[in-house]
């Protein structure tokens, strides 16, 4: 390629992007490689892109959090335009629906507290004026509708919500990207796509660089694996995975989108909801439609893909029908489409759906990965972090003795890096779930 980097970060998706940004703004000459044509074009375009903050760890919730003011100030953050506009940021709030007999507001609840996050507890009758178009009949545990309890008429009803304002969604998550790829172009950074990384070239004690399909070599003592899905096939070519505790794996996701019910502006009046009790999430989204998710309660098939290159991508009608079904519980009025629309891409999940950010046995290798289906929000968060562990590693500090801890700009609080490392025990607090 004619010149070396500081660092080489293998992925241009929102989180990859953002290390880029936080690292060129320390001084690294870096390079993002990306063997899709843009900046968020993999599965950060498909992410639902939403902003809420209710995780089941404290470290979680701290950082999702701090995310918030990213979000509310995207354009004072990036110190850049961007030809193609900024994305914009839809603070419309979540609701966390409180299922009856426990769920997951309880672990949320005393986390929010103790870290100042802005929240609201609606008992039932606030939820019924707040969102008229619920029902709030308790329909749990979650089913699909092949199972004929699934149509069961509930006795008990939902024990209300909690609410919070600074939550939402950000409209365009591949420009997000873009706008994190200018803003990081800005501070001298390269990024190269349409390149394929084949090889993490090493010697005998620390990384040296990565080759491109093309037979580039490009040199570098830094590597960051960012690669999203394909995070445990660059792992390997590295030759990590074995010092690790917790592995990531790629889970096939869809998501689907309907119209809103005809007598609701969802658009303009609806929040970002998330529904333990029939094991799905929506938000509102343009043209006055609704976009649903799993939570991934029991009954939902998780899909496990071994290529990442090669895998169903298109909507099948038992999920949607599963999705679709569950969110006419909650929403009567719902009218069910004869079209299945929707999108499939694959998720980068740990062993404990808790990300991995940390650096690996290999001198020079870092890794940001397990982030796919709860990590958009925290990417500015992410790229900070990331900056900072790494460099202090780079300048001799130990970090698997002593874990970094990073300062939040916004809130305050410090961020324990050692909470997502590699070598952690499965931490069993977690939802096991997109819910983190």
């Amino acid at each position: 390629m004619g010149r070396d980097f500081d660092a080489v970060i293998i992925g241009a998706g929102v989180i990859g992007a953002a290390i880029a940004f936080e690292l060129s703004k320390k001084g690294y000459r870096t390079l993002n490689v990306d063997k899709l044509p843009a900046a968020g074009y993999g599965p950060t375009s498909n992410s639902c892109s939403i902003v809420r903050a209710h995780y089941s760890s404290r470290d979680g919730v701290a950082m999702a959090h701090e995310g918030f003011y990213y979000w509310q100030g995207w354009e004072r953050y990036l110190e850049a335009s961007d030809e193609a506009g900024l994305a914009r940021y839809v603070q419309c709030g979540t609701v966390l629906l409180k299922t009856p007999n426990g769920g997951h507001h309880e672990k949320v609840i005393p986390h929010y507290k103790s870290l100042g996050v802005a929240f609201e507890e609606w008992d039932l009758d606030t939820l019924a004026k707040k969102i008229p178009v619920y029902a709030t009949k308790a329909y749990g545990p979650p089913r699909r509708p092949e199972d004929p309890a699934f149509w069961d008429e509930p006795e008990q009803e939902l024990e209300g919500a909690i609410f919070t304002p600074g939550s939402g969604y950000v409209n365009d998550p591949q420009l997000a990207t873009h706008n994190l790829q200018r803003a990081s172009e800005a501070k001298g950074a390269t990024f190269r796509f349409n390149e394929e990384v084949v090889e993490v070239r090493r010697g005998r004690d620390r990384v040296e660089g990565v080759t491109l399909r093309g037979g580039d070599q490009v040199d570098s003592p830094i590597v960051v694996n960012v690669a999203g899905p394909h995070s445990f096939v660059v792992n390997r070519m590295a030759g990590v995975e074995d010092g690790m505790n917790v592995k990531t794996h790629a889970l096939r996701h869809e998501v689907h989108h309907v119209p809103a019910p005809p007598d609701c502006d969802f658009e303009t009046d609806g929040y970002h909801t998330s529904d333990g009790d029939t094991g799905i999430y929506f938000r509102p989204e343009s043209g006055n439609n609704i976009i649903i998710g799993s939570e991934d309660p029991a009954c939902d098939e998780q899909v496990w893909v071994a290529d990442p290159g090669s895998y169903n991508r298109g909507v099948t009608e038992a999920q949607w029908q599963a999705q679709v079904y569950r969110l006419a519980r909650r929403i009567p009025t719902l009218r069910i489409p004869t079209d299945r629309r929707g999108v499939v891409d694959l998720y980068d999940v740990s062993d404990d759906w808790i990300p991995i950010y940390d650096k690996s046995d290999l001198a020079g290798f870092y890794m940001a990965i397990g982030t796919s289906g709860n990590q958009f929000k925290n990417a500015a968060v992410v790229g900070h972090m990331m900056a900072e562990l790494i460099d202090e590693v780079e300048h001799g500090h130990d970090h698997d003795e002593d874990p970094v801890r990073i300062r939040c700009r916004h809130t305050g609080v410090e961020l324990d890096a050692g909470f997502y490392s590699r070598l952690r025990e499965v931490n069993f607090q977690s939802s096991f779930s997109v819910n983190g």
